[in-house]
Parts: C-alpha cells; sequence; structure tokens
C-alpha cells in the first residue's frame, strides 16, 4: 500500500483548481509547483506530476463516478480519493475520505465502461466528431491518447552520435534505447533538463512523430529553408542539423517570447544558420516571395494527437475553436506557400488526427492551386501504431 501525505495531496489538489478553475495549463502549474518547493524529493516529484496529469486525464470518468463536478477544495480531495482507489489502492482513514466508499467506486467504475464517452474520459461532443471523422478507428485512437506519454530525445547530431551519447547518459544515470536515426527512448527518467549532456547541447526532447517532420521536408546542406510556424523551434533544430549547419534557415512566429526560447536551444545546440523573424504583418511573408527551396508550416491545430502529453487539452476544446483553427490553418497555407520557389517543397505539418485538419485541407488546396502545386505523399501517424504522438504531414511541390 503507498502511503498519502497530506501536504502532497493538498498540493495536488491546488494544482487541479488551478487548471480547472483558473484555466491554467498543467504542464505550467506543475513546473511553477515544482520550483516553488524545491524541498521535495524525486519520488514526491514523481507523485505530484503523476497524480495531477492522471487525474486530469480521466476528469470527466471521476466526477461521473461522484455524480458530482467539483467546486471547492474538499471535492477535489473527493475526486483524488476516487483516482486513489481505482487505481488499486486504500484509502487513508482521513475525515475527507469519510463519505467515500470504495466498493461503491468499483462498482460504478465498472457499470461506465459500457459508455465510451465516460470509459475513455472525452467530452462527448468531442467523442462524436472523432467518430463522424475517423469512423472505426477513432475508439482505439482514444484509447491509445489515454495512455501516458513515452519520453523520447533526439541526439544533435552536429554535436554528437547516438553510438556516442548513449554512455555519456548511462554515465549520468540515465538509460536509454535507440529507436530510429536520431531518437532515443529514455526507459529510466530522470531530470534530464538538469543533465550535463542537455545542457552542452547533446541532445533535445522531441517525441518519436515530431521526428519524422523534418526528414519529411527533404532539406539539403546550402538550402534556403523556412520554418513559418516556429515556435520554440523543436523542428527548426532539427532542420539545421539534417542541413549539417550550412545555408538559411529562417524560423518564423507570430510570437516573440517564443523565437527568443528557439535562440537559446540553437545556441546551446551550437547552431549558427538560424535566423528569426517575428511576422507582424503580411509584409513579412511578401518579402520572401518565391525564394525558399523548403518551406515547413506546422500549424496551429486542436491538438488532438498529443493529448497523452496534454490531457488538460480536451476540456479546454471546442466547437467554436476547432472551427477557427481550421481557417487558421488554411489562411496559413493559403497565404505562406507563396514563399515556395518554382520546384521548390512545403511540408503541411499538424499534430492532430481529424481529416477536417489534414488531408481535407491539403485537397482544398490543392483543387484551389490546381496547377501550381503538386502532391507528392502524406503520412498519418497514429498514436495506437507505435505507441508515439498522432502527427499528419503532407509534401507538395511548387511547379508554376
Amino acid at each position: 500500500m503507498s502511503k498519502l501525505y497530506p501536504n502532497l495531496v493538498k498540493a495536488v489538489v491546488q494544482a487541479l483548481e488551478d487548471v480547472f478553475q483558473n484555466g491554467y495549463y498543467a504542464d505550467r502549474v506543475l513546473e511553477r509547483l515544482l520550483k516553488s518547493n524545491r524541498q521535495w524529493g524525486a519520488r514526491d516529484r514523481a507523485f505530484l506530476a503523476e497524480s495531477v496529469y492522471e487525474i486530469v486525464r480521466w476528469y470527466r470518468l471521476l466526477y461521473e463516478i461522484r455524480e458530482k463536478q467539483p467546486e471547492n477544495e474538499s471535492d477535489w480531495l473527493q475526486l483524488f480519493g476516487i483516482w486513489w482507489v481505482i487505481r488499486g489502492e486504500t484509502l487513508p482513514d482521513w475525515k475527507e475520505f469519510k463519505t467515500l466508499n470504495s466498493a461503491v467506486i468499483l462498482e460504478k467504475y465498472q457499470s461506465f465502461q459500457s459508455i465510451r464517452s465516460i470509459r475513455e474520459s472525452i467530452p462527448d461532443w468531442l467523442d462524436e466528431l472523432g467518430e463522424r471523422e475517423l469512423g472505426a478507428n477513432w475508439e482505439p485512437t482514444l484509447h491509445a491518447l489515454n495512455e501516458p506519454a513515452p519520453l523520447i530525445i533526439r541526439a544533435n547530431r552536429l554535436k554528437i552520435s547516438i553510438s556516442e551519447l548513449l554512455p555519456q547518459l548511462k554515465s549520468e544515470e540515465v538509460v536509454a534505447t535507440p529507436l530510429f536515426e536520431d531518437a532515443l527512448l529514455i526507459t529510466q527518467r530522470k531530470n534530464l533538463f538538469a543533465s550535463k549532456s542537455f545542457k552542452d547541447g547533446l541532445f533535445e526532447i522531441q517525441d518519436y512523430s515530431s521526428q519524422q517532420v523534418a526528414p519529411f521536408l527533404e532539406v539539403e546542406p546550402g538550402m534556403r529553408v523556412v520554418d513559418a510556424c516556429a515556435g520554440a523551434g523543436g523542428k527548426t533544430l532539427h532542420l539545421a542539423a539534417l542541413m549539417q549547419n550550412k545555408g538559411q534557415l529562417i524560423a518564423m512566429d507570430v510570437e516573440e517570447r517564443k523565437l527568443e526560447e528557439l535562440r537559446k536551444r540553437a545556441r546551446r545546440a551550437s547552431i549558427s544558420i538560424v535566423e528569426t523573424r517575428v511576422i507582424e504583418n503580411t509584409k513579412v511573408i511578401k518579402r520572401l516571395d518565391q525564394s525558399a527551396d523548403r518551406v515547413l508550416l506546422d500549424v496551429p491545430c486542436s491538438g488532438l494527437g498529443v493529448l497523452r502529453r496534454n490531457p488538460d487539452a480536451k476540456w479546454k476544446l471546442s466547437l467554436e475553436f476547432l472551427n477557427k483553427v481550421r481557417e487558421t490553418q488554411y489562411e496559413i497555407l493559403q497565404s505562406y506557400s507563396r514563399m515556395v520557389k518554382i520546384g521548390g517543397k512545403l511540408v503541411y505539418a499538424t499534430c492532430s488526427v481529424l481529416p477536417s485538419e489534414n488531408q481535407q485541407q491539403g485537397q482544398r488546396f490543392l483543387e484551389e492551386k490546381e496547377g501550381e502545386f503538386v502532391f507528392i505523399r502524406d503520412k498519418q501517424i497514429f498514436p495506437q501504431e507505435a505507441g508515439f504522438d498522432g502527427f499528419y504531414m503532407a509534401l507538395l511541390e511548387r511547379i508554376k
């Protein structure tokens, strides 16, 4: 039996209130919580992270069992207690748990296994949308999205190979298994950000599926490449490594703070070809008209493919937001594609599993740009296929 400590459970409750009642993102809440309580050891920190993420993940199932959505601290404590019972633990003799009956909780838990939206803990509207778009493939996809995310890193080939990185990690008590090319699965976790290898720029944390995108763009050293939705630059850094740090790599985003983080990461990785530009207006795009050999458009999306690592996203999503983000995706594809020169290539990518954000956007674009762009190939990665994030990428070529 695992022992519960009141101060840690109270911290979990505070984090849940921040996520659900104050609208903060779970990863930011946890980061702030752990930074402000540095006295907690590795076991305490692991307990907090798992508890918060799993209760966020299974939120609907838990409140359906309780028959009431949480409103105050006592309610969240009861939700924690229900989760504790479901995971096979025994509740301590605390006054907050007096009204909870473990047998009743488990009986209700079993009764909900026949209702998919509750069993998989997802809003009804999202369950209906997923089935409408993916049919029979939705259920295994949804189930896989509730599995905890594996931790994957990418070796920075500008500095080190996988064969060289493995013993380096082992010396820092990090156990890893090679997956493909530069990807490694971390099988024994610790604070990677505090490791010397990370500080020396020998690797970046990047999911396996995300690592498929940069190679899909078919970049070569010496090219002019634009990453037009660069964000904090995970794929930008990967592109730079594939280009052997030779050529010109323009990283663009509408948010300066994200590009500042990218610049820090590029310095750590010893990458010198990245130039950042904030997209303040349409002129920034027009200045690059038909000038790029390659353009990556990793567009904003629903994030449904990465729910396993961002489970709170399913509670923040709405149909209105999805409709708006589809409009934004297509506007970016229409506008930013002008940067590709004739003979150049473009990759449209999302971390979604919905055809309406993926294949259908590409089809519409190609119909409207008939004779100007042609489809080369695409790739849809479902989370149930290999246990990694859901992703989509389509490679197009400009011929006119």
